[in-house]
C-alpha cells in the first residue's frame, strides 16, 4: 500500500456518513414483511435487528481497514484472511460441544473471540517471519486456515442433534437474527473498545504504510502497535461473528470504496469505515428481508455476491501491477 494521500475534511465527511447511516437505519425500520408494522414490531423485532446489523457492519468494516493498513495489503479482509473462520470455529465448538462440556449458548461470544484471536495469532506469526511476509503468503495462509476451519466445523456438526443443524448452517452462512439484549450490549462494548484502539493508532498506521523500518525511525513502536491492532481486530471480529455468523467481504468492500473517495488517511478512514460499514450492512439486511418475501435470504450470501467480484478485480489489478 502507498503512503496516505490528502484526505477529505474530517468533520464534513463524518457528518455526511453519520447522516447516511441514520438514513439507512430509517429505511431498515420502514421496510419488512409487515406492510403496516405495529409499535411492537418496530421496537421489539426491527429495531434490535437494525442495531445488530449496524454493529456488525461497523465492526467488520473497521477490522478490514485496520488489517489492510497493518499488513500493507489491499486484499486483506477478516473473511479472506481466515479470522472470521477462526471465530466461526470457536462459536460452532461452543454450540456443538456445549452440552457435553456443561456450558450454555452464552459462551458462544467467548469461544468466537478465542477462535478469532487464535487465527489472528497465526497471521501474526506468519507476518512476523523474517520481519514481514509477502501479502500473498498471508492470503494463502488465510485460505488454508479457512479450509482447515471448515473441515473441523463439518466434523463438529456431526455430533449435533439433527434438529439444530439448520440453525447452525444458517449461522455459518451469515444472518442477522434477534439475540438477547445483554449480548447486544456486550457486542457494542467490544466493538467500541476495538474502534477506540483503531482511532488511537490511526496516525501510527499512516506511518506503517511507509514500511516498518521507516515507521520505526519516525518513532512508532511497530511491535506494540501491531499487537494492539491485531487484538482490536480479534475483538471486533469475534464479537461480530458471535451474533451474525460469517458475513463476508464487508471488510474488503467498505474500506476500498472509502479510499477511492476520501483518501487513505486513517485518522479519517477508520471512523468513516465504521459509519459506512454500519450503513452498508443495514441496507444489505433490509434487502435480504424484503427481496424474496416471505422468504428471508441470509445476508452473508448477499455480501458475498457483491464482495466476490470486487475481490477478483482487486486481485487481477494487483497481478497486472506486478507484471504477472
Amino acid at each position: 500500500m502507498t503512503a496516505p494521500r490528502a484526505a477529505a475534511p474530517l468533520g464534513r465527511t463524518l457528518v455526511g456518513l453519520t447522516l447516511l447511516a441514520l438514513a439507512a437505519a430509517g429505511i431498515s425500520l420502514a421496510f419488512g414483511s409487515a406492510r403496516e408494522p405495529t409499535a411492537e414490531i418496530l421496537l421489539e423485532i426491527r429495531l434490535p435487528r437494525v442495531v445488530i446489523a449496524a454493529l456488525v457492519g461497523a465492526g467488520l468494516a473497521t477490522a478490514g481497514a485496520l488489517l489492510q493498513a497493518l499488513l500493507r495489503n489491499p486484499l486483506a479482509d477478516p473473511y479472506i484472511l481466515g479470522i472470521s473462520g477462526g471465530a466461526a470455529l470457536g462459536g460452532i465448538a461452543a454450540l456443538a460441544l456445549g452440552w457435553s462440556l456443561g456450558v450454555g449458548a452464552f459462551t458462544v461470544p467467548v469461544f468466537a473471540f478465542a477462535g478469532a484471536l487464535g487465527a489472528t495469532g497465526l497471521l501474526y506469526t506468519i507476518a512476523a517471519a523474517g520481519g514481514r511476509a509477502p501479502g500473498y503468503s498471508l492470503l494463502l495462509t488465510g485460505v488454508v486456515f479457512n479450509a482447515f476451519a471448515s473441515s473441523v466445523i463439518v466434523f463438529l456438526t456431526t455430533v449435533v442433534d439433527v434438529g439444530r443443524l439448520a440453525g447452525i448452517f444458517l449461522w455459518l452462512i451469515g444472518s442477522i437474527r434477534l439475540v438477547e439484549p445483554w449480548l447486544i450490549g456486550m457486542v457494542a462494548a467490544l466493538l467500541a473498545a476495538g474502534l477506540a484502539v483503531g482511532i488511537h493508532a490511526a496516525y501510527a498506521l499512516n506511518l506503517l504504510t511507509l514500511g516498518d523500518e521507516m515507521a520505526q525511525h519516525l518513532g512508532v513502536d511497530v511491535v506494540r502497535v501491531r499487537r494492539r491492532i491485531l487484538l482490536a481486530t480479534a475483538l471486533m471480529i469475534g464479537a461480530s461473528v458471535a451474533v451474525s455468523g460469517l458475513v463476508g467481504f464487508v471488510g474488503l468492500v467498505v474500506p476500498h470504496l472509502l479510499r477511492l473517495v476520501i483518501g487513505s488517511d486513517h485518522r479519517l478512514l477508520v471512523p468513516a469505515s465504521a459509519l459506512l460499514g454500519a450503513a452498508f450492512l443495514m441496507l444489505a439486511d433490509t434487502l435480504a428481508r424484503t427481496l424474496l418475501q416471505p422468504t428471508e435470504l441470509p445476508v452473508g450470501a448477499l455480501t458475498a455476491l457483491m464482495g466476490g467480484p470486487l475481490f477478483l478485480w482487486l486481485l487481477r489489478r494487483d497481478l497486472a501491477r506486478l507484471g504477472a
